[in-house]
């Protein structure tokens, strides 16, 4: 027994010793730990300087009810019940229940409120006892951020968020998710929390070891008011249409800054929402908007010309067996390249590749190729695809007897919207292709951290003759009678544009669909705007067309931004020397300066600056005018004394 408690005191001696320090961090790693504060994300703002995504902080107010001495406790607690449900709503007898009962029972965690906004969170921390703080009063304060879009559903997965789900599954979608990490999410700060039993923490403090740094915002290329025209043009057109889904996006010509775009999708109840942002991750074959792509690859290397006659051979071709029709029986006979394209004929288009690459398609792919078709557009939102280009050189299936003919009409290629607007803004901008933009600068306040400039992808995607080409055809298609856009033609602003209507799933035929698209810009002379709009399978019955489907999303767009925000009052410099407009104004202001009270000479000057001129003197006097134009007579004489109420006649002619 003597050795058995020997053996005891020395292994008490050796934990409170030898491993006391072990033992005594384990005990306070499980009753205090460092919680994390998330720091608040950054704003994201329109170009205008419109709140788009901004974090708004929310608060949970607990109660520790052990921590108040009985004597405050009982002096403070029906005053704290009156407050409290005076905010509530509750009656304060009931509220006084609960509270001792939260005493009785050591409820150091009682909730008072929860998630309520700074104000609220205010206006609370001064209810009696509570205003005593945390040591004296038992106030707990818990804060988390929400985000909050001020626009709601609108361009909302364009904007994007960071969400982790219970598994620390990331989900960054959008402009938010792209660049939060860089800029937006900021550094989270610590708070000591002390255990208290049944799983539950309370803060040790009111204050944070350390405190959270808030992330920069962001200021977006997005203008809210093109957004809202977007969102509303599509959003029509899919329920007129019983769509499944489309999408619309705006460019600044020069500076391919994304001005708007919207990516509708319809779920089981036929209502339509943000569901995928299709603009930039959804790739599908592009239909007859290829064609302007065909026909400058053509166009650059010189082996057709819009003058050049084609037969359309009364509307159909074969290839291996494969057709190739145009959507009008019996075709259009021979016409021009020029005309081919104005009435989207896909023979005649077809036939013009065919003859002019059949023996070298890699001529034709390598074209492609000059114009960066192949290239994605290296996007920061995340789940942009790469273009997808049959070339025979390369082994992966997607190369046949039929590829380069079923290319120059739309079909084995395949480009994300945005990927295809990106080549036609290059055409409008006179053959230079930008990056489409979605971040103008990054801001800390009012100070910039970091501007983001204009990118050229490529200086010159062809030769200024064939972008010269390319723009007529693609106005003729809008302004020619028998052009496939001439129903969105207006004689109030000019666009100029291509028609596109592909077909979806048509292997199976029980699922063939279509997709309608329309690209191009406005206005069709000096472009500010480039545009695309396309829509997934409109109901067949209702139609299915480009020009139908689609198109009038384009012509909507277009003419409200020329309504709400007119092109037409630019001008280039007001640093204008006229020297008679000076000399006259210089006049007037030493006459006004110098006559305040006496009569001046008016004769000779114009009747409307003589009127302003009395009627602004320190005497009230009385101005009748005969005639306009310029004074021939005064009815006082010059440097006579005026009086108040004194009538003045001018004689003018």
């Amino acid at each position: 027994m003597f050795i058995f408690g020997l053996a005891v005191v020395f292994k008490l001696l050796s934990i409170q010793f030898l491993q006391g320090d072990v033992y005594r961090a384990k005990a306070t790693e499980r009753v205090v730990k460092n919680v994390v504060i998330p720091a608040n994300r950054g704003n994201v703002y329109s170009v205008n300087g419109n709140l788009l995504a901004t974090s708004i902080p929310k608060y949970d107010i607990r109660f520790d009810a052990l921590t108040p001495k009985a004597k405050i406790f009982e002096k403070h607690i029906k005053s704290l019940c009156d407050s409290l449900s005076k905010y509530s709503g509750k009656p304060a007898n009931r509220l006084e229940k609960e509270i001792r009962r939260a005493r009785a029972n050591r409820n150091r965690y009682y909730l008072l409120a929860r998630n309520i906004s700074y104000s609220d969170y205010i206006r609370l921390r001064k209810f009696p006892l509570l205003e005593l703080g945390a040591f004296k009063g038992g106030l707990i304060v818990e804060q988390t951020t929400k985000r909050e879009h001020p626009m709601g559903g609108i361009a909302q997965r364009t904007i994007g968020y960071e969400r982790i789900d219970d598994q620390g599954n990331v989900t960054r979608p959008g402009i938010d998710g792209a660049f939060g990490i860089k800029y937006l999410r900021g550094v989270d700060g610590q708070r000591k929390k002390q255990q208290i039993g049944k799983g539950q923490w309370k803060p040790l403090s009111d204050a944070n070891e350390i405190e959270p740094k808030d992330g920069y915002d962001v200021y977006t290329t997005i203008d809210v008011n093109i957004q809202d025209i977007a969102h509303h043009a599509l959003l029509a057109q899919l329920e007129k249409y019983k769509a499944d889904h489309g999408c619309v996006v705006v460019m600044e010509t020069k500076t391919g800054e994304i001005r708007a775009i919207s990516n509708l999708g319809r779920n089981k109840n036929g209502h339509y929402y943000e569901r995928l942002n299709y603009a930039v991750g959804e790739s599908h074959e592009s239909g007859s908007t290829f064609k302007l792509m065909a026909l400058a690859a053509a166009f650059e290397d010189k082996v057709a010309d819009t003058s050049d006659v084609v037969d359309t051979e009364k509307g159909i071709l074969s290839f291996y067996g494969k057709k190739v029709r145009d959507s009008k029986y019996g075709g259009y006979g021979k016409i021009t390249v020029s005309k081919a394209f104005e009435v989207s004929s896909n023979t005649g288009i077809v036939k013009v590749i065919d003859q002019a690459y059949r023996k070298q398609p890699e001529q034709f792919v390598d074209r492609l190729y000059d114009m960066n078709l192949n290239n994605d557009l290296d996007l920061p939102i995340i789940g942009e695809p790469q273009p997808i280009i049959p070339d025979p050189r390369v082994k992966n299936g997607r190369w046949s007897g039929i590829a380069l003919q079923w290319m120059a009409y739309g079909y084995g290629v395949s480009f994300t919207p945005l990927q295809t607007l990106t080549f036609y803004n290059a055409v409008a901008n006179d053959g230079v292709m930008v990056k489409p933009r979605f971040l103008r600068e990054v801001r800390e306040f009012d100070k910039v951290i970091e501007p983001f400039e204009k990118e050229v992808i490529n200086k010159q995607i062809c030769s200024k003759e064939t972008i010269s080409k390319l723009q007529t055809l693609l106005k003729n298609v809008v302004e020619k009678e028998h052009g496939t856009g001439h129903r969105l033609y207006s004689k109030n602003f000019s666009m100029a544009g291509k028609t596109g209507t592909c077909q979806k799933d048509y292997r199976d035929k029980e699922k063939l669909n279509y997709i309608s698209s329309f690209a191009g810009y406005f206005p069709a002379d000096n472009p500010k705007y480039s545009c695309i709009v396309v829509i997934h399978e409109p109901e067949k019955g209702i139609g299915y067309y480009g020009a139908d489907v689609s198109g009038p999303v384009f012509k909507r767009v277009a003419q409200k931004i020329y309504t709400d925000t007119p092109l037409i009052d630019e001008i280039e410099s007001l640093d204008v020397k006229m020297g008679a407009v000076d000399d006259d104004y210089e006049s007037f202001y030493k006459t006004a300066q110098t006559y305040k009270t006496i009569m001046p000479n008016l004769l000779g000057m114009p009747a409307m600056d003589a009127v302003v001129l009395l009627e602004n003197m320190e005497v009230d006097v009385k101005v009748r005018l005969n005639g306009n134009g310029i004074v021939k007579a005064q009815s006082v004489n010059k440097n006579t004394k005026l009086k108040n109420n004194q009538t003045v006649v001018l004689s003018a002619s």
